[in-house]
C-alpha cells in the first residue's frame, strides 16, 4: 500500500555513495518508481554537502560506510545546517546497534542493502512523508536491546570510527589499507586500533580479529549489489 495517497508528489532526492554502481541502481529504481522523483547524486559526503549548499532536496539516501566522511558523519554535519532534510541511512549491516547509532545521530530511517526493492519505496515513501522507518525485524531487535531486554555487545562502546576500524581489520585489511580508505595516517589507525584492544580487552591482533568474526562484524565485499 503506498504511504502517500493520491498522484505521487514530487521528491528530489539525493544519493550519497562511493560505489558508482550502487548509485546508479539506486537511481534507476527510484526514477522508475515515480516520474515525479528526480534524483541526484554524490560520491561522496564532502560532494554530497557541496550539492546541499547549492541545491533544495526533499530526501538524504546516505552510505552508511562511506570512506572520508561516513554517513554518520554526513548526517551530523547536515544535522548542524538549518536544512530540514529527511535522512534514510543505507546500510549493508543489519545488526541492531548500527540503526540505534544512526538513529541517534538523528537518521530518519534505516534499511540494509539487501532489502527488497518494494521495501526501499516504501521506506522512501515514509520518511520523506515525515514518519520513521525501520525494517520488522530490526525494529524488534532495537526495541529489545534499548529496553535492555538482550545485552549489549562490548563493542558497543566503542566509536563509530573504532567501530569501523574493527571491522576492516576483521576483514583482513591492513593498516596502510584501512588508513588510505579512511582518508586517515597509519598512525591514526593504529591508535584506533590499539584503543578498541584495550577496550574490548583483546591482547592481540588475532584475538581481535577471533572476535569480530564471532559476533559477525566482518563487512559485506566491497561493491555490494543494490536492492534489486
Amino acid at each position: 500500500m503506498s504511504i502517500l495517497p493520491g498522484p505521487e508528489r514530487a521528491l528530489r532526492i539525493l544519493i550519497a555513495d562511493d560505489h558508482a554502481v550502487v548509485r546508479e541502481g539506486l537511481k534507476r529504481l527510484l526514477e522508475s518508481c515515480s516520474p515525479n522523483w528526480q534524483v541526484s547524486e554524490a560520491g561522496s559526503g564532502f560532494q554530497a554537502l557541496e550539492l546541499l549548499r547549492r541545491e533544495a532536496f526533499d530526501l538524504g539516501i546516505f552510505d552508511l560506510s562511506m570512506p572520508g566522511m561516513s554517513g554518520l558523519d554526513l548526517l551530523r554535519r547536515v544535522r548542524a545546517e538549518p536544512w530540514r532534510l529527511p535522512v534514510l541511512l543505507l546500510s549493508m549491516h543489519a545488526e541492531e546497534q548500527y540503526a540505534l547509532r544512526a538513529f541517534k545521530a538523528g537518521a530518519n530511517g534505516y534499511i540494509t542493502k539487501d532489502a527488497a526493492s518494494q521495501e526501499l519505496i516504501d521506506a522512501v515513501r515514509k520518511v520523506a512523508a515525515g514518519g520513521v522507518f525501520v525494517s520488522t525485524a530490526l525494529a524488534e531487535r532495537v526495541v529489545l536491546q534499548m529496553n535492555h531486554t538482550i545485552d549489549k555487545p562490548p563493542h558497543e562502546q566503542l566509536s563509530d570510527r573504532e567501530l569501523d576500524v574493527l571491522r576492516r581489520l576483521v576483514a583482513g585489511q591492513r593498516p596502510t589499507e584501512i588508513a588510505a580508505a579512511l582518508h586517515l595516517s597509519v598512525k591514526t589507525v593504529s591508535s584506533h586500533k590499539s584503543r578498541v584492544q584495550e577496550k574490548l580487552n583483546l591482547p592481540t591482533t588475532a584475538a581481535l580479529i577471533r572476535y569480530g568474526m564471532e559476533h559477525g562484524l566482518a563487512p559485506a565485499p566491497v561493491g555490494s549489489q543494490p536492492p534489486a
